[in-house]
């Protein structure tokens, strides 16, 4: 304290009086005299020894603890110095050199920074102030050190005021890279940036993530400390413990150090500026200094190992700061380097691919449980944050996957056992089919096929069955546009022609035996079989044209399942599936009421009765089928559609042709003509007779209602003239009948209904 008071007091009376102070006896230096000198600063010693007295008194005290290595670092400097001024580089110029034994010590080395700065041909202890000290000379134009980063902080800051060259050759604090601060300073070894980033890619390289940090208290060790945990946080790694040591220790092996000499020094003019262009090689390797003043130097990577008692250090790598990768030389210690990796230093077990890590309530991140990645997610590599997201629409993941699996595409394939048994259904259907129309074609003239419409009109409704089976096939096999634009269009026009030609027939059948002179007036009006049967079935046409032309059913793929992607027909428009179907369902009704009211014709040649059963059928298949269709999904929609078409189809088939097949086949005496006439005489008869009796029981019922209120004869005028209404209608429906059969049985004509 004294020396640094002692300069301060010189720097008073330099102002006023210029009278130069002496150097205390116990400043340890080295000179030598040159026409440009360079000053050097080195803890040759470990400490200062404190003081014991109270109060402290300001001066410096006594050095202790010598120090080896930094005095041949010293003399290493005087040596480079030597060889240079016998040397033909700077020829007539002398280099000298002050050194300074800074004693581990910032006061001390201020204090001969100090001396540094003093004026050029005076005394060592004379330094003038000025504003401007471009034509300032002092007298040392550059100055090697010092070691310790906190130290050369703080003699950077004094030499930065006359912009002093400082070159260092073992301070690799981050800070001094900062030329707004430090704008005169240089370093020979690499910034403390790559230091710690070099340690933290030899962490992560080694799998480690729970690790310790021990520092020095000092500039270097804090600052390096802070710089080093915000390198290893963006790796992931934990710390588990800091732990800050004095900053200067007896124990030479604490430390391993790079020594490295300047080679060459410039002319006086412009030094700083020189210095940072400075380029030299050693070994093959090339050095400079960059924007920051850090020498692109690397890292020697060492390992020390106790064996039998005994610490060694082993040289494993070389650490490239430009490539940020560590050069291995030989195999054996690329085994050590290998050897890393089987330390474990974790907190948590390594997670394994296809899980997570999910972090516990621990303040460490790298504390955590593995969990498993949940379906449709999946992991590829160890230790990760999160599971990956598989692409829904393609791709699928069990729980604990390590990837993603393509969805398999399914459809209603021909193999599948229930496509295999629907088909049979249909080519079943289509064998009854062609067996009725074999029938009928080889019974042409018999009166059942004849009562049946005809051998045309059976044709038209057998080739609509065929048809209606036949659709069953488009709705089987991988989807195409041309077969989901053709089996809807294919069933709903085929079954549409189909139900208008029998209702057709159950309006032939109701108009032949009616005997309502009004309604058979009505139903003659009405009956104009071609017109019925083309505008019914060009309606449905028209409506599936438009479906086909607006709102195509097209092949779609539905991703919503997890596991598979179901190729289906999307419909296009719900409103025309719904209309098509609707319109047949319309037809079905109308058909149904006609057919009804005919369910009391002759018993073997009631087709209403079965025609009527058959439209139940219908009803009862297509109204299930609504909720089902609607809630069912996957592969096995289609089959849902083809089992209606298969169960109203069979069901008006067996209602339609069944009964007179099996008339034809084992009612061969009831086939005839005779037998057929025999039946419409009865049937006709009983119905006249049904008549008389209603009307007797009418005209009784009429009388009974006049003898009761006679005195009404307004009523009574109104009850006469019904009478006289049904009586005419009753002889009329009786001539009719009789005529009928007077026609028939003379003639012996052979019917069709």
């Amino acid at each position: 304290m004294a020396l640094l008071i002692i300069p301060m007091t010189c720097f008073g009376s330099t102002l006023a009086t210029s009278q130069p102070c002496q150097t205390p006896d116990d400043f340890v230096a080295a000179t030598s005299p040159g026409h440009i000198m360079i000053g050097g600063l080195f803890a040759i010693h470990e400490k200062m020894l404190s003081s014991e007295d109270y109060p402290r008194r300001p001066e410096i005290q006594k050095c202790v603890g010598f120090e080896i290595s930094i005095f041949l670092q010293a003399l290493a400097m005087i040596h480079s110095i030597e060889m240079i001024n016998n040397s033909p580089l700077l020829s007539g110029v002398t280099l000298g050199y002050e050194i300074y034994d800074t004693c581990t010590e910032v006061t001390v080395a201020m204090a001969a920074t100090l001396r540094f700065l003093s004026k050029l041909n005076c005394s060592r202890e004379t330094m003038e102030f000025k504003c401007d000290y471009s034509s300032y000379m002092p007298r040392v134009k550059a100055v090697i050190g010092a070691g310790y980063s906190e130290i050369t902080m703080a003699v950077s800051r004094m030499l930065n005021l006359q912009l002093m060259p400082q070159v260092s050759y073992e301070s690799t604090a981050e800070i001094l890279s900062d030329k707004i601060r430090f704008p005169s300073f240089l370093r020979t070894v690499p910034s403390d940036f790559y230091q710690t980033k070099a340690m933290a890619h030899l962490i992560q390289k080694s799998g480690w993530n729970w690790i310790g940090i021990i520092a020095t208290d000092d500039d270097y060790g804090r600052l390096a400390l802070n710089t080093f945990a915000v390198q290893i946080a963006a790796n992931n790694v934990c710390i588990a413990f800091k732990e800050v040591l004095p900053a200067f220790l007896s124990d030479n092996t604490i430390e391993i150090r790079i020594n490295e000499t300047l080679e060459k020094i410039t002319a006086e003019a412009q030094l700083l500026d020189i210095l940072k262009n400075v380029t030299f090689t050693d070994e093959g390797n090339s050095f400079h200094f960059d924007a920051h003043g850090d020498m692109n130097t690397g890292y020697d990577v060492v390992l020390w190992k106790e064996i039998n008692g005994h610490m060694t250090i082993t040289k494993m790598a070389q650490y490239d700061l430009k490539n940020d990768v560590f050069i291995i030389t030989d195999q054996e210690t690329k085994n050590e380097f290998r050897n890393l990796k089987q330390i474990q230093s974790k907190c948590s077990k390594e997670c394994s691919p296809g899980q997570m890590k999910k972090t516990t309530r621990s303040q460490h991140i790298c504390c955590y449980e593995c969990v498993n990645c949940p379906e449709n997610h999946y992991s590829n590599q160890t230790d990760m944050d999160h599971c990956l997201l598989c692409n829904n629409e393609t791709h699928w993941a069990p729980v604990r996957s390590t990837r993603c699996f393509e969805k398999e595409v399914e459809y209603l394939n021909w193999n599948d056992s229930l496509a295999i048994l629907l088909l049979a259904l249909s080519l079943l259907g289509i064998l009854f089919v062609l067996a009725i129309g074999i029938i009928f074609t080889r019974n042409l003239n018999t009166p059942v096929v004849k009562s049946s419409g005809g051998l045309l009109v059976c044709y038209v409704i057998l080739l609509c069955h065929f048809l209606n089976f036949a659709s069953t096939g488009f709705f089987i096999g991988e989807p195409q546009d041309f077969t989901c634009k053709t089996r809807q269009t294919l069933f709903g026009v085929s079954f549409t022609l189909c139900i208008s030609c029998i209702l057709m027939k159950s309006l032939k059948i109701l108009l032949a035996f009616s005997f309502d002179p009004k309604l058979q007036n009505f139903l003659k009006c009405l009956y104009k079989p071609i017109l019925i049967i083309f505008t019914c079935t060009g309606i449905q046409v028209v409506i599936c044209t438009i479906w086909l032309i607006f709102a195509a059913p097209a092949v779609e793929e539905n991703v919503s399942l997890p596991r598979v992607i179901i190729l289906e027909c999307e419909e296009g428009s719900v409103l025309a599936f719904g209309t098509m179907l609707g319109y047949i369902a319309i037809l079905a009704f109308i058909c149904f009421i006609f057919a009804f009211k005919g369910r009391k014709l002759p018993e073997h040649y009631n087709e209403a009765k079965f025609i009527t059963f058959g439209m139940l059928i219908y009803f009862i298949a297509w109204i299930t089928f609504i909720p089902v269709y609607a809630t069912t999904f996957g592969k096995y929609l289609p089959a849902v559609e083809i089992i209606v078409i298969l169960i109203s189809n069979y069901g008006i088939l067996c209602c339609t042709f069944f009964p007179k097949c099996y008339v034809i086949l084992c009612k061969q005496e009831t086939n005839t003509k005779s037998a057929f006439l025999k039946m419409i005489y009865s049937y006709s008869s009983h119905t006249a007779s049904s008549l008389a009796i209603s009307h007797v029981s009418l005209d009784s019922t009429n009388s009974s209602i006049t003898m009761t209120d006679p005195s009404s004869g307004s009523r009574s005028a109104a009850w006469q003239e019904g009478k006289d209404l049904q009586a005419q209608a009753f002889a009329h429906i009786c001539r009719e009948n009789a005529t009928r059969v007077s026609k028939i049985l003379p003639r012996k004509r052979s019917s069709s209904i």
